[in-house]
C-alpha cells in the first residue's frame, strides 16, 4: 500500500485508493501485509484490497468503493 499507481489507472481510481488508504490509516488498521490487486475486466479497471474492499468505475467514470461490510451476505 502507498506505492506508485500504474500510469494507465484513471485519476478517479487513484483518488479512491488514496482515500481508502487514508481512512484505514486514520483508524489505525495494520495494513502492513495488505496489498491492492489491479485487474481489467472488459478493459475497465477493478482494484481489490486484501480485506475485500473493491473499487470500480461506474458508467459515468466515477470511482465506486465497495467495502466488505457492504456486501450482501450469501445464504
Amino acid at each position: 500500500m502507498g506505492g506508485q499507481p500504474p500510469a494507465r489507472l484513471p485519476e478517479a481510481m487513484v483518488v479512491a485508493v488514496q482515500g481508502v488508504e487514508e481512512e484505514l490509516a486514520a483508524e489505525s488498521v495494520d495494513t502492513s501485509s495488505w496489498g491492492w490487486t489491479l485487474t481489467f475486466l472488459e478493459g475497465k479497471p477493478i482494484v481489490e484490497l486484501d480485506d475485500g474492499t473493491s473499487i470500480h468505475l461506474d458508467p459515468a467514470g466515477h470511482a465506486q468503493v465497495t467495502n466488505p461490510d457492504d456486501a450482501p451476505e450469501e445464504d
